[in-house]
């Protein structure tokens, strides 16, 4: 089993120790990260949080304006790449970061994303993410991050047409991810490709050592937790 987190921590603005409790709590293999930090010191800022995690820092950051991986040392990182997308003037530019790794026996493609909130360029985020997932050439994969859209918008339709939208496959725990405070609203989502077995997957609720303060401390978002079962790979 493998355990992938999805988790908007909006550049560690707020309770860091909370959020590094969070994250150590769902015990993940994987953390798909959004927002991580990305101007002054930054690599160092994003390394204290891994440590504090228990985890280390794959890829991404401000490499790929935004999203980055995390990972135990349980996962060998075989290739790694940082993808900026095409900016349009006056919004934010957005990237994704990607790995491919091994994990036990099985091989793995991993994309973390944080989509626009502008619905245009939205939606041509999601269609570059699928060719960027299919591109890392492996036989299965996960995808997870921030979409901004809502499972019947079109951005998110566009990627549950073609993956697996954990969540609708084995939902567990909370399904609102926005905002902490006052949940109503499924926002952030994690993907798989045809093979991979979803065997739970939702906002940690209850799983012992999350606690509700840190969740409602750590971001203005709420994380996404997925137990996966992927088939061995020779």
């Amino acid at each position: 089993m493998i355990r992938v987190l999805s988790y908007n921590i909006r550049s560690m603005r707020d309770d860091r120790a909370a959020l590094a409790r969070v994250i150590r709590a769902c015990a993940p293999d994987l953390v798909l990260i959004q927002e991580a930090p990305r101007f002054f010191r930054w690599r160092k800022t994003t390394e204290k949080l891994a440590r504090a995690a228990g985890l280390v820092h794959v890829t991404g950051g401000a490499t790929a304006a935004g999203p980055m991986i995390l990972s135990t040392l349980r996962a060998h990182v075989e290739r790694t790449e940082d993808i900026l997308l095409p900016r349009t003037p006056g919004l934010h530019r957005r990237g994704f970061a990607t790995a491919v790794v091994r994990i036990g026996g099985a091989r793995l493609g991993v994309l973390s994303c944080h989509l626009s909130l502008a619905d245009r360029e939205r939606y041509a985020q999601a269609g570059l993410l699928l060719e960027r997932l299919a591109a890392l050439d492996v036989p299965y994969a996960v995808a997870g991050g921030d979409l901004n859209d809502r499972p019947d918008g079109r951005s998110f339709r566009r990627l549950a047409g073609t993956l697996t939208d954990a969540w609708a496959a084995r939902p567990w725990g909370g399904e609102f991810t926005s905002t902490p405070r006052d949940p109503h609203q499924r926002i952030d989502a994690i993907f798989t490709t045809d093979g991979v077995e979803v065997l739970g997957c939702g906002v940690p609720h209850g799983l012992p050592g999350v606690r509700e303060d840190d969740l409602t401390a750590a971001t203005d978002h709420l994380p996404v937790l997925a137990a996966l079962r992927v088939p061995a790979t020779g």
